[in-house]
């Protein structure tokens, strides 16, 4: 695979001589852009409005419980790998990442699963036992997401698309994949029964995407977890997170917590420095936004500043579904029940057009279901287990009142899952948390509440989604789920990598100021 990296640069100027990074937001994007800049040469700052960093992957621990609040699994683990590598150390000597197998369970709702898995064999025997006559349409889909993948991950990923012209060089390839074509009728077209059709075709909701809209190109996901795998940080994302400040830290670099920033400064069109919510005033040579793009082009630049992603675009773009998110813990342990189950609900089309287009809250649900004390006794206390249930739901477009739903909406899944995997639920729950839409907004700054960003679709992907370097405002970067590639952890630490093409090298930028 080819990587753009930049290894530690020798004979470095002294900390407080280098240019200064300011990066705004502590998610996974922000802190690998952090890690890559502080290689490369620069002295950098990441503010964090909330006490803890990691955006979405922070954590929430109560009652010798440990529950990551955003991803739960890690695909294309050698992205992490990386930003070990770049700072001349290994990964596995901060976190253990173990793989997975199977990468989760699907049931359907007549209680019917499928396991799901990296191993060929496996798969064809589980495709046999239920359709038989798509045997062959596994192998051509496995295939065509095979060269999806290499040409939409491994060759474009990490490449800005800074100009239509890039966009159009690419453009053949693009048609040739059928990426104008959903992911859903990309898997319809190998796949004839319908449990399959939803086994091979649901994995955009995984980066806020609906399959019969997003482009075929998110279709690449097969692929990338059946080479890389999927696994688990034992003790949870959140102990990636810690290891990514520590790298940070130990080039020099600083985290501020509880630093909430209230505007990009700008002197005319050059980003210059923030100003925090505070008061205080922090200078510096390049800004590096890990906030949604929305609220970067919509609140945190100066009001009036004309920008192509403004207010006026955000009101016609289209918008991944919000979440809602329960997490719990039982004072028993449910050991038939694997690390991660996906339960489909009785609908699937009508459920995403209720989600995604109506915008209306149904009464019957798809859950996905995370048991991360199947592999890790250590995130829950001795015979019991720490859970984490998501169910897709409308965005804050739609009219839910979560603060009188919440409540009845938590009920409801509770019922389902001890009606079907967790016999006996609610006499076993000592611990409960959920997330809504409305907490989006408010702790991740999340335009609608949704929970990805901008919808993955084609129009909204490639040249066509916030571009890494702003193109509006110079020396302004944007990192994240907001801007190319994408959401999902192997998309955002992508678009940190993007950043060695677009953001230039210290010294360079020390003569532009010279000459300026």
């Amino acid at each position: 695979m080819n990587v753009l990296t930049h290894p530690p640069r020798a004979g470095l100027p002294a900390l407080e001589d280098r240019p200064h990074a300011v990066i705004v937001g502590s998610g996974f994007g922000g802190l690998a852009a952090a890690v890559r800049l502080g290689a490369r040469g620069y002295r950098v700052t990441v503010l964090e409005k909330l006490d803890q960093p990691g955006g979405r992957a922070r954590v929430f621990r109560e009652g010798g419980f440990t529950f990551d609040a955003g991803p739960t699994l890690i695909t294309a683990p050698h992205l992490f790998e990386e930003l070990w590598e770049i700072c001349g150390r290994r990964m596995e000597d901060d976190v253990a990442v173990r793989p997975l197998d199977p990468f989760y369970t699907i049931r359907f709702d007549d209680g019917e699963t499928f396991r799901y898995s990296g191993d060929t064999d496996a798969m064809r025997a589980e495709i046999a036992r239920l359709a038989p006559d798509d045997l062959a349409g596994y192998e051509t889909f496995m295939a065509a997401s095979e060269e999806i993948c290499r040409v939409g991950f491994e060759e474009l990923g990490h490449v800005p698309f800074a100009s239509i012209s890039d966009m159009l060089r690419v453009a053949p390839d693009l048609v040739r994949l059928g990426a104008q074509r959903s992911v859903y009728g990309l898997v319809a077209k190998h796949f004839r029964d319908e449990r399959l059709r939803t086994v091979f075709s649901f994995h955009p909701l995984l980066i806020g995407g609906n399959p019969f809209s997003a482009s075929a190109i998110y279709a690449l996901i097969h692929h990338l977890e059946k080479r890389w795998g999927v696994h688990y940080a034992q003790g949870g994302i959140n102990r990636l997170v810690a290891g990514i400040v520590g790298l940070i830290e130990g080039q020099g670099g600083r985290v501020r917590l509880g630093a909430p920033v209230q505007e990009i400064l700008l002197e005319g069109r050059r980003a210059m420095g923030v100003r925090l919510e505070s008061g205080e005033t922090i200078r510096a040579d390049i800004v590096v936004s890990n906030a949604d793009s929305s609220v970067t082009y919509g609140k945190l630049l100066p009001q009036g500043t004309r920008t192509r992603w403004g207010p006026a675009r955000q009101r016609v773009a289209q918008w991944s579904m919000g979440l809602f998110v329960w997490y719990f813990g039982t004072k028993r342990r449910y050991e038939d029940v694997g690390h991660h189950t996906i339960a489909l609900g009785p609908r699937y089309r009508a459920l995403l057009d209720d989600i995604f287009r109506k915008k209306h809250l149904a009464d019957d649900f798809s859950l996905y279901l995370h048991r991360p004390s199947a592999s890790d006794p250590s995130v829950a206390p001795d015979g019991c287990d720490a859970f984490y249930v998501l169910s897709p739901v409308p965005n804050l477009l739609g009219r839910t009142n979560w603060e009188a739903e919440a409540e009845a909406y938590r009920r409801k899944i509770e019922q389902r899952l001890a009606e079907t995997l967790l016999p006996g639920l609610s006499d076993e729950i000592v611990v409960s948390r959920v997330l809504t839409p409305q907490d989006f907004e408010r702790d991740y700054a999340s335009l609608h509440g949704a929970g990805f960003g901008l919808e993955p679709v084609m129009w909204q992907s490639a040249w066509f989604r916030p571009h890494n370097k702003s193109e509006s405002i110079e020396n302004l970067y944007l990192v994240g789920a907001g801007t190319h590639p994408g959401a999902g952890m192997p998309g955002v630490l992508s678009t940190a990598r993007v950043l060695d093409r677009v953001v230039p090298d210290p010294d360079q930028l020390v003569r532009s100021h010279v000459g300026a």
